[in-house]
């Protein structure tokens, strides 16, 4: 399978397939149909197909899916077998809540939170420590760090972001509002909250 040829739409779709079908094992729901599937998670029957044929034949015709399995398989694609070392960078109100969110239960394990204020250094939050942003560097030559989530200010995101990657980063989560300049070979989620936000509004007053 060339996972490369499979478009980024697609892609965006799994997470949603992920929790759908999360909740239909949590409602004790065994087997579900491309039909009953389409009406719970608001995608075409076809769509849901032509998603899942992009990775191989699940269900069978006449039968449905499994859901169990289906999840199982999902999982997989995602990458949720494995656990995921994660550090966050900025000890404020996001960087305090996303530590608390509970995104171990998915795999996704916080190991550390980074800070450069003498008060909040050495502070256990949420069962996380504090750790001073000085001895980033030293921490990462030292420990796994699979994903850095950035929630500091702009104004000093890209330094960070530069840190992290030039210290083995592969991959980071920016919250901060600022679009980051990073090597070809680390991977850029953006979550910018202001322009989801105005998206919101310009939908509201169409």
């Amino acid at each position: 399978m060339n996972r490369s040829n499979i478009s980024m739409a697609v892609i965006r779709r799994l997470p949603k397939y992920h929790r759908c079908l999360s909740d239909m094992i949590d409602k004790g729901i065994e087997r579900i149909s491309s039909k009953e599937l389409s009406e719970t998670i608001g995608f075409s029957a076809s769509q849901i197909r032509q998603d899942f044929n992009n990775f191989g034949k699940f269900g069978q015709q006449g039968y449905g899916y499994n859901v169990k399995d289906l999840l199982e398989a999902i999982s997989g694609i995602i990458g949720l077998q494995h656990t995921y070392h994660l550090i966050v960078l900025g000890a404020g109100n996001l960087g305090e809540a996303l530590v608390n969110f509970g995104f171990d239960k998915l795999g996704f394990q916080v190991d550390a939170l980074f800070d450069n204020d003498p008060e909040k250094i050495g502070r256990i939050i949420h069962g996380v420590e504090v750790i001073d942003i000085n001895i980033l560097e030293t921490y990462m030559s030292k420990n796994p760090v699979d994903i850095a989530v950035i929630t500091t200010p702009g104004k000093v995101a890209q330094k960070i972001a530069d840190r992290v990657a030039i210290s083995g980063a592969r991959s980071i989560w920016n919250f901060a509002p600022v679009d980051l300049i990073v090597p070809d070979d680390v991977v850029v989620e953006d979550v910018h909250l202001v322009d989801n936000l105005m998206t919101l509004t310009y939908l509201l007053n169409e």
